[in-house]
């Protein structure tokens, strides 16, 4: 009964799977579609090739366009280790040829699953575990949208606003974002004054309203001559329409 180590070269569309035999002699090399039926005939043709032999397999990912062919080889019991694309590539250069093709990628990672003996076995994944991940992911792109937003925002509003930019703390609370929904414009600021501005901020549950509307520049003084109103600079109504979102 022969041993077999079957590499796999994943991607999002197909997949290159090479088989080799204990003398890294190549008895199969095939490329399948990403789809479950050619998979499962690849996998039944691999293990007929062993007559019930061991068959040890390899793949180069562990999640994306590998996790159908993942999910089939662990659903069936089938031995499979996890070989990053780094150290593939590493491999690589040992190995004939200068060019870097799928084909000599999935033989890379069936050898070195054969001739290694630190690789790590991948594991079915647990449901908890996927939809945690999944969760995760997405508040991770939540985060980084919203950071990105606070910095395109405060790189613009010291260009027509910068007196309001030096008060606010965005570390702090949210409160600079709930109140820039409302007010942009030094006269907008001006004209709502610092007890409506309170009580607009406390409508919409802002912590500290009265302080953060008694803190802000001197430009809510009604009878402070409108000086930083002379002045329109370019782009600032097309800043204060973006800022709404």
């Amino acid at each position: 009964m022969p041993e077999l180590w079957a590499g796999t070269d994943a991607g999002k569309a197909a997949h290159h799977c090479p088989v080799i035999d204990t003398g890294g002699a190549k008895v199969l090399s095939r490329r399948v579609p990403n789809n479950e039926p050619e998979l499962l005939e690849l996998m039944g043709g691999v293990l007929a090739l062993a007559e019930d032999g061991p068959v040890t397999r390899a793949v180069d990912l562990n999640a994306g366009g590998g996790a159908l062919l993942i999910a089939l080889l662990t659903g069936h019991g089938q031995r499979l280790l996890y070989i990053p694309g780094r150290t593939v590539h590493h491999a690589s250069r040992g190995y004939r040829g200068d060019g870097k093709t799928d084909a000599k990628d999935a033989y890379v990672i069936a050898d070195q699953a054969r001739i290694r003996r630190d690789l790590q076995p991948l594991q079915e994944w647990d449901e908890i575990a996927v939809d945690l991940k999944i969760l995760t992911g997405r508040r991770c792109d939540l985060v980084a949208e919203r950071t990105r937003a606070i910095n395109r925002m405060r790189a613009q509003l010291p260009e027509y606003f910068p007196a309001l930019e030096r008060t606010f703390d965005y570390a702090a609370s949210k409160s600079a974002l709930i109140l820039l929904t409302g007010y942009r414009t030094p006269a907008g600021l001006r004209r709502v004054g610092p007890s409506r501005l309170a009580t607009w901020l406390k409508n919409r549950k802002v912590r500290g309203a009265q302080a953060i509307a008694d803190g802000q520049p001197s430009r809510l003084n009604r009878n402070r001559p409108r000086h930083d109103d002379h002045v329109l600079v370019s782009g600032r109504g097309t800043h204060t329409r973006r800022s709404r979102s």
